[in-house]
């Protein structure tokens, strides 16, 4: 396989669609004759403080587009997060406070440098073009489109078809995005499948803002979660942060499933399609366990958002508690009165969300202490030093006065 081809594989490893493939050829064939690079855009709405690793599959495809000629335009929608993206939602989405904004871009900013190189990214917001656009610009700018074309969007049919409303600003959304690529000039600009429409408009307007070039579009997968079913997310507590500590981290990998493994390390891993192939058939032919071809995604993984030492030392905290059945060290402790209610402590120890979650994860028999397995979801403890366990990542140290 020739350098250009290898290439193009790597850019389109994992996607879901590519539109615009012959213009990323000839961007990579131009790189590699004179090394003049390209503009690859990727757009991010800062509504959380945290990544997860579900954001860190754009990331990690921005990263392979660096490797071979892209300058990468990591956009912070300021502007258009106090809008609300409605990408896939049944309502209107609640915008973000400027304040907000501002604080989850400081730490988008600092996290994002743990995968892209910095000498080949440059950081930009939406707001240095769209607070100029004024109101004669808006105008201009709703022009391009019309109202068919937007009801073209799946998200906006259902809900236009169920009589659920679409406030004109959630219009101006893939508008406003749209325009992001011409205020850029981008050649390539990446999202997740469900940006689809967004990107497309950003491809049009381009068109007709009279650009020399139509940027080509290259969607990524939404990752699933722990959970191995519903894509990952806060929300339903199936994440893996990128800044959660090491030992979580690592924990949290080694936890789902063996076939869901191969999708993590198709989007995640720095290892190529041919070393993953030949894992893959190893771990087939029963070379390789596929619980050591899982610690050696964890580690990768680990060693990228921490150290390589810090994530040797996760494995081994992990084998001594899992494979060896013992009880970590550096146990958060919690003190209590003499009385207190079991689902009260896995509340405040934050090992559930709810006095509702404690209860069905007793009668579940998820809940061990001492190292034995409690059911009474009525429990009121006794004086007396404990180690709780609720699953098999989760310990705390209680004290019973």
């Amino acid at each position: 396989m020739n350098k250009i081809k290898e290439a193009l594989s790597e850019i389109a490893r994992g996607s879901v669609e590519f539109i615009g493939q012959e213009y990323i050829q000839s961007l990579v064939e131009r790189f590699y004759a004179s090394g003049e690079r390209f503009i690859v855009k990727a757009g991010f709405d800062p509504t959380a403080p945290d990544l997860h690793l579900g954001h860190t599959v754009l990331l990690q495809k921005l990263a392979t587009f660096q490797r071979y000629g892209g300058n990468v335009k990591f956009l912070i929608g300021d502007f258009t997060a106090t809008i609300g993206d409605p990408s896939g939602k049944s309502e209107t989405r609640k915008p973000l406070s400027k304040d907000e904004v501002e604080r989850n871009a400081i730490t988008y900013k600092e996290q994002v440098f743990k995968i892209l190189d910095p000498q080949y990214t440059e950081v930009c917001f939406n707001s240095q073009w769209l607070n100029e656009l004024g109101v004669g610009g808006m105008i201009g700018l709703a022009s391009k489109f019309s109202v068919a074309r937007m009801l073209e969007r799946d998200d906006f049919t259902k809900r236009y078809q169920n009589n659920l409303p679409i406030s004109i600003v959630e219009f101006l959304y893939p508008l406003l995005q749209g325009y992001d690529s011409v205020a850029l000039e981008s050649d390539i600009e990446l999202g997740g499948n469900d940006q689809k429409f967004n990107l497309l408009v950003g491809r049009s307007l381009q068109r007709s803002y009279g650009l020399k070039k139509e940027q080509s579009i290259l969607t990524v997968p939404l990752l699933e979660g722990l959970d191995g079913v519903h894509k990952m997310s806060k929300s339903l507590n199936n994440y893996i942060g990128v800044t959660e500590d090491s030992k979580t981290m690592y924990a949290k990998i080694l936890s789902i499933s063996d076939e869901m493994m191969w999708k993590y390390y198709n989007l995640l891993s720095n290892l190529s399609l041919g070393e993953i192939e030949d894992l893959k058939t190893n771990v087939k032919n029963g070379k390789i366990h596929p619980k050591s071809a899982k610690e050696q995604l964890a580690l990768e993984i680990t060693e990228r958002y921490h150290s390589a030492d810090l994530a040797k030392d996760a494995k081994i905290a992990f084998d001594n508690v899992f494979s060896k059945n013992e009880t970590p060290t550096d146990l958060p402790t919690f003190k209590y009165n003499e009385g207190v209610w079991i689902c009260k402590i896995l509340v405040e120890c934050q090992f559930c969300d709810s006095t509702s979650q404690a209860r069905r994860d007793i009668r579940a028999g998820a809940l061990k202490i001492n190292k034995e397995k409690i059911s009474d979801e009525n429990l009121k403890m006794l004086a007396g030093e404990y180690i709780i366990q609720i699953g098999k990542r989760k310990f705390a140290k209680v004290i019973i006065h």
